[in-house]
């Protein structure tokens, strides 16, 4: 395994995107991004347009990202659908999406998670702080109903997907997971397949949610269109599940340093009783605590990247990286005090982030649970 630090190479990365984002601000990154850097061809394979890196290049541009809170589609585009098209192993598809992904002149979702029947909904709106709607919390090949019926040579889809990482308008490249119908699903009716949608979907609506840097959008299925491109879609899951994860957990890394950053800044800046509040040593404490869950963050996330994302080691970076952002973030509101109450205050915005990415692709428990059956101390699945 590599070392826990980054190459001369990744560090010049990082400092190239963290250039593009502070000249451009939200949405409008995205074509800097894609066309001066190549950050959307970094895990596209050179025989299709890109760059032929892995989940450590991936790591630094989601760390950059999630230290200005970016909303451009990067983890939706680049990580979500161009693993799930190379996991699919279908070369036409490949061949015919992955340069253009690369270039960031398509932008794609993969429509994964769903409804459940009288579940809660979001984070925020359900019990618990975390409190997952199901086992999985929808993200698991089992929490997944949406069905696939044949129709000739291709499939027509039916059913609701929710938290489709989108950006600000409907990707133009749609991937689902649906379930197969029927004699063409072979000697096993009801298995996963991975779907790439001929049509527009019925409905496709960005939501407002509680946090506003990371456009979730929900999409209904009726009787779509679709091409199948994998009939093993729980293997394919399983693949973009890791690396989702660890690309995440770089970003929550990378955001969780950012909000300790302006925090310390904050504890030099603000002066009580004639002092610097960072001089007192009971906050002198709570940031060394807040460092260290930083620091630990950080290192899980890099050696779930080094580990070409590994399910261990994706399930134990997402489930402590997940709780430390969230440790980070609320006590970066407590040591602001008054100011960091103000609902405007940047605090929020990583509070709010943290609390929604601690859920996406599974809460932590879930992930512990994960680690756990797969280490042998849990029954499997």
């Amino acid at each position: 395994m590599r070392p826990l630090e980054l190459t001369r190479e990744q560090e010049e990365l990082r400092d190239a995107v963290r250039a593009v984002l502070a000249r451009h601000p939200g949405h409008t990154a995205w074509a800097p991004l894609t066309a001066q850097i190549g950050a959307a061809a970094l895990a596209v394979p050179e025989e299709y347009g890109g760059l032929g890196c892995g989940p450590a290049e991936v790591g630094v541009v989601m760390a950059e990202l999630g230290r200005v809170l970016s909303p451009v589609p990067y983890l939706g585009s680049a990580v979500l659908t161009v693993e799930a098209l190379l996991a699919s192993g279908d070369r036409e598809a490949c061949a015919k999406h992955l340069p253009q992904l690369a270039e960031g002149t398509v932008v794609g979702a993969l429509a994964w998670a769903e409804a459940l029947p009288g579940q809660p909904g979001p984070a925020g709106h359900g019990p618990g702080a975390y409190g997952p709607p199901a086992p999985g919390g929808g993200w698991e090949a089992g929490d997944l109903s949406a069905r696939a019926e044949p129709a000739g040579t291709d499939w027509l889809l039916t059913g609701s997907k929710r938290y489709v990482l989108a950006g600000p308008a409907e990707p133009s490249l749609l991937l689902a997971f649906a379930r197969m119908d029927g004699a063409a699903a072979g000697p096993d009716p009801g298995r996963l397949g991975l779907f790439e949608l001929l049509a527009a979907p019925a409905a496709f609506t960005v939501r407002s949610t509680m946090d506003r840097t990371r456009p979730l959008a929900e999409l209904t299925l009726d009787r779509t269109p679709a091409r199948l491109l994998s009939a093993d879609g729980a293997g394919v899951l399983a693949r973009v599940r890791d690396l989702a994860c660890t690309a995440l957990a770089a970003e929550q890394a990378g955001a969780a340093a950012r909000a300790l950053e302006v925090t310390v800044r904050y504890a030099k800046e603000r002066v009580q009783f004639g002092r610097p509040i960072g001089s007192f040593q009971a906050v002198k404490h709570r940031l060394a605590d807040l460092h260290t869950a930083v620091e630990g963050a950080r290192s899980l996330a890099l050696a779930a990247a080094a580990a070409d994302a590994a399910p261990e080691g994706a399930a134990a970076a997402k489930s402590a990286c997940s709780e430390a952002y969230a440790y980070v973030a609320g006590e970066m509101i407590q040591l602001h005090g008054g100011i960091g109450i103000t609902w405007e205050h940047e605090a929020h915005e990583y509070f709010k982030r943290a609390h929604g990415s601690a859920l996406l692709f599974g809460s932590p428990a879930a992930h512990r649970e994960r680690l756990a059956a797969r280490l042998g101390f849990l029954p499997a699945g």
